[in-house]
């Protein structure tokens, strides 16, 4: 009995795993297979545990494959989306046509809220928004800031994976960067690229107000709005311009994420970014040869012009005065003077000394809101 027993246990885990083989299910080996079934249920059990435990074995990869990258793609990269912009522009006839951009976004709220760039929704007609799961959403903007080049997208879903936010602040150059985005639109999504940050504080010309991560990591067109991870897989920026031009390679730059978060976070509760302001028009050498005018200072920004019933009219700033310092830190030229006050928020006292006919003094400012772009 006990021989026969055996054998009839042998005939059915054969059974099973043939007709496992050939995509049989559970239920189908139920239905052929009626009597003993308390038995075979408790064989075909024990195999289907045996084969998880298996290939659960097979898939550990080691560590050497288990690349920061690797991490990287598999902890952001459901949280990276495709970004459809469906824009209406005119023809060389100065007819309406329809146009189609593309770009990149990062799910940073489980329930649809999206970090992108400006440049990839603006003047949009329709955002489709498509996810790395296959599902595709209508796109509402929440909110864009042109300064910054960051926007907010929000759409109808909930419980979906987030990337985490991590800290720019302490990036160091030569580290991993990883890029995850869309380059050349949808077909191509998901892309993982590599590189190091090359570099921190870079300031490019058409933007001041911003201080960029350079990396090599490959940024193509569409990657515009995407995930740059560390090696810890924490998101540390959002990719936004590369220098295109015959014998530079490898020139990328991407938002810190320190500066997307205070951004997003107005974007998302008012709809705009309140932007503290000096109340000043700042000049150094080469804004003041621009405007036509000779500087002869050696350190400081001097200032041009102050905004009646402005932060610094109120503290008793005047025209002609030369900022050295603002809380302790030297600016030396209108970018510099602007970032120090772009890192502070509205309402924050600020220590600015300055020298005016010889005499050295400093006051306290209360940063306001910024009553319109062209000031600061």
């Amino acid at each position: 009995m006990k021989l026969e027993k055996f054998s009839k246990l042998i005939c059915a885990a054969a059974t099973v795993a043939m007709l496992t083989l050939s995509g049989c299910s559970l239920a189908e080996l139920q239905e052929e297979e009626p009597t003993n079934t308390e038995s075979t249920a408790g064989t075909v059990q024990t195999s289907v545990t045996e084969a998880a435990s298996t290939n659960k074995s097979l898939s550990t990869n080691s560590d050497a494959r288990n690349t920061p990258a690797v991490r990287a793609a598999k902890n952001v990269g459901p949280a990276v989306v495709g970004i459809t912009n469906r824009v209406v522009a005119r023809d060389f006839f100065n007819r309406q046509v329809e146009a189609t951009g593309w770009g990149s976004g990062v799910i940073f709220q489980s329930d649809g809220y999206i970090v992108t760039n400006n440049h990839v929704v603006s003047d949009s007609r329709e955002l489709i928004v498509s996810l790395s799961d296959g599902r595709t959403f209508n796109g509402e903007l929440v909110g864009a800031d042109e300064l910054t080049d960051i926007a907010v997208v929000k759409i109808d879903a909930k419980d979906l994976p987030t990337a985490k936010f991590g800290n720019s602040d302490d990036i160091m150059v030569g580290e991993p960067a990883i890029a995850i985005g869309n380059p050349m639109g949808l077909e191509y999504s998901g892309s993982v690229t590599v590189g190091v940050i090359s570099a921190l504080n870079r300031r490019i010309s058409s933007n001041e107000s911003v201080s960029y991560l350079q990396t090599d990591a490959a940024i193509n067109q569409g990657n515009s709005g995407g995930a740059l991870v560390n090696a810890d897989g924490e998101l540390i920026g959002i990719p936004s311009v590369k220098i295109v031009r015959s014998g530079f390679e490898g020139m990328a730059f991407a938002i810190p994420i320190n500066t997307v978060k205070n951004v997003v976070d107005d974007l998302v509760s008012k709809g705009y970014v309140a932007r503290p302001y000096l109340g000043i028009t700042p000049f150094d050498k080469p804004t003041a040869a621009r405007y036509g005018y000779s500087l002869s200072i050696d350190r400081g920004v001097y200032v041009f012009q102050v905004s009646l019933g402005s932060p610094a009219d109120r503290a008793g700033l005047q025209r002609d005065g030369i900022i050295l310092t603002i809380d302790g830190k030297e600016v030396n030229s209108v970018s510099e003077i602007r970032a120090e006050i772009n890192s502070h928020k509205v309402g924050d006292k600020v220590k600015v000394t300055y020298t005016r006919g010889g005499q050295s003094n400093t006051v306290e400012v209360t940063l306001q809101e910024m009553p319109a772009p062209e000031h600061q």
